[in-house]
């Protein structure tokens, strides 16, 4: 005789109540702890799940306490130093690797995220091309600043982008660029010779400057526009950015983006007015008004492969043929929204670290004019693509500003099946967190100077490929790398062949993570006009 399940005796609401219990139950209790059982026979341990918010809470408590810490502890005569870099970009990671090993499990939310630091398993992580390992999903909220671009694509739709962006941004196109990079940092030294006012000394913040020169450049060169069509872009997603890092350190509850709270109207506000700003963009583009080898030609065209032949995104029909998928307005919109903010933000913090560093380390400041002299000429002779690749320091100085001030500190993946990852049975669903920061400053790589500034390092060949990935590595390394080299080494250069410059008495050392790494009470230093006849460019 068949006996029925107990929960078909029981009413239809009681059954779905029941149901309702039984997967929180699973959810929320059961499968975390399993998991959580799981890593520790592998002698992986880490901070205690918390039910529904994981280690939510702690993280951002952790993150207040770093904001509110100031590294700067000696006088900006004597030079800050970078020893608790990890500790206020990432002090999360900083405490729990103390407490638990540089490989730890812990929670955001329901989800565990497992921290990895070997250059083998990052290696085995960033190229693995099996499907094994995903993007993690965007927080619903983040996606108003980066919209559904290539950060957040998969799949066919990633490759035909990635194939778009690749060709906007190769080394060729970039080097065309630079007549306008020039320009760019032409017009930032005006500005500062107006403010200087013929003084022998003054004060520039140049975390201020180094955003306006590369929304500059990213505008002239990607978009085809100037700093002043793009101005409400930048403006609009400077606004965003403060929202969008109060909303990724919490756990997003589901529908929460619907609700007409005050943040999320200013979200729904911010949003619209980019999406129209990069619309009237593209509208001009179409009509012509814009360079037709920037970025905004390309993601509104059809793209040619190696071969010329054109190549649009396609998927197969009933009859075995493609059917035409093209780039549509709403997907450049999102490509661009990425755009705008990437190229802007990782290059100016770049550049911001490095005067910082350079303001730090005279010495090095000295060498790089020597460099400039010897390989530029004179001071009034302009800079042009084929100078850059003999400014062997110039390039030694960027490689370790990126490594040591990484405008991105972490990458995450999320496995997308059980899989076996270095020595490690990783369950499907569990999120890697990669410290990017944390393995640029690992004395057990870089040795024990790995927290003194030091561009010599880099003449020496790498011992890993995981051990220095700003850009990332392997199929998803950002596109965007080449125009950052080139545009940094042309802003620094002009810089360094026109001043002399110290860190100001008002300058504090407090890197941060906003979303993004950058000086958390701006970056004053104080510079000297270089008069024709000293020794330099």
């Amino acid at each position: 005789m068949n006996l029925l399940h107990p929960l078909l005796l029981l009413p239809p609401l009681a059954v779905a109540i029941s149901f309702l219990l039984i997967k929180f139950v699973y959810s929320v209790l059961w499968l975390p702890f399993a998991i959580q059982r799981h890593f520790k026979t592998q002698g992986i341990s880490g901070p205690a799940y918390r039910p529904i918010a994981g280690n939510s809470a702690e993280i951002r408590a952790l993150f207040a306490r770093a904001a509110q810490s100031k590294s700067q502890s000696t006088p900006p005569a004597a030079g800050f130093h970078h020893r608790d870099v990890v500790a206020r970009v990432s002090p999360f990671y900083h405490a729990w690797s103390r407490a638990y090993g540089k490989t730890f499990l812990y929670w955001f939310g329901l989800k565990p995220r497992l921290a990895v630091t070997s250059p083998d398993v990052i290696k085995e992580l960033l190229l693995n091309t099996s499907g094994s390992f995903g993007k993690v999903r965007f927080n619903p909220l983040s996606k108003l600043l980066f919209g559904a671009g290539l950060v957040g694509l998969e799949g066919d739709k990633w490759a035909l982008h990635r194939r778009i962006t690749s060709q906007a941004f190769n080394m060729e196109r970039v080097k065309e660029w630079v007549p306008e990079i020039v320009s760019s940092a032409g017009k930032m030294l005006e500005k500062w010779e107006e403010i200087r006012g013929g003084r022998e000394e003054f004060e520039i913040d140049v975390h201020k400057d180094t955003h306006l020169v590369s929304a500059d450049i990213i505008s002239r060169t990607a978009f085809g526009s100037s700093f002043e069509e793009g101005k409400r872009i930048f403006a609009v997603q400077d606004q965003q950015q403060n929202l969008i890092s109060l909303a990724l350190r919490s756990v997003y509850i589901p529908g929460f983006r619907f609700l007409p709270t005050r943040k999320n109207r200013d979200r729904w506000r911010l949003e619209k007015e980019t999406r129209d700003s990069i619309r009237v963009l593209i509208q001009g583009n179409s009509r012509g008004l814009g360079n037709s080898r920037n970025l905004l030609a390309l993601l509104t065209s059809s793209y040619r492969n190696q071969d010329g032949v054109e190549e649009k995104l396609g998927v197969e029909n009933q009859d075995g043929g493609k059917e035409e998928e093209k780039i549509g307005v709403d997907d450049v919109i999102d490509e661009c929204k990425t755009f705008y903010f990437a190229g802007k933000e990782t290059t100016a913090h770049l550049l911001t670290f490095a005067l910082l560093l350079l303001a730090n380390h005279p010495e090095w400041q000295d060498k790089l004019r020597e460099e400039l002299f010897r390989v530029c000429g004179r001071r009034d002779q302009p800079l042009v693509a084929e100078n850059l690749r003999d400014l062997k320091i110039l390039s030694l100085i960027i490689n370790e500003t990126l490594r040591m001030y990484s405008p991105s500190v972490l990458i995450m993946r999320e496995a997308t099946k059980n899989v076996k990852l270095g020595s490690l049975e990783v369950p499907k669903g569990t999120q890697l967190y990669i410290p990017v920061v944390a393995v640029h400053y690992d004395p057990e790589i870089w040795g024990e100077d790995a927290h003194e500034f030091n561009p010599s390092r880099f003449n020496e060949p790498r011992k890993h490929m995981a051990s220095f990935f700003p850009f990332g590595i392997g199929p998803r390394i950002c596109v965007g790398q080449n125009l950052a080299i080139v545009e940094a080494k042309i802003v620094l250069a002009t810089i360094v062949r026109n001043y002399s410059f110290v860190l100001s008495p008002t300058y504090v050392h407090a890197p941060m993570l906003l979303l993004s790494l950058q000086p958390q009470y701006g970056a004053q230093i104080m510079l000297r006009k270089i008069s024709g006849n000293e020794n330099s460019c």
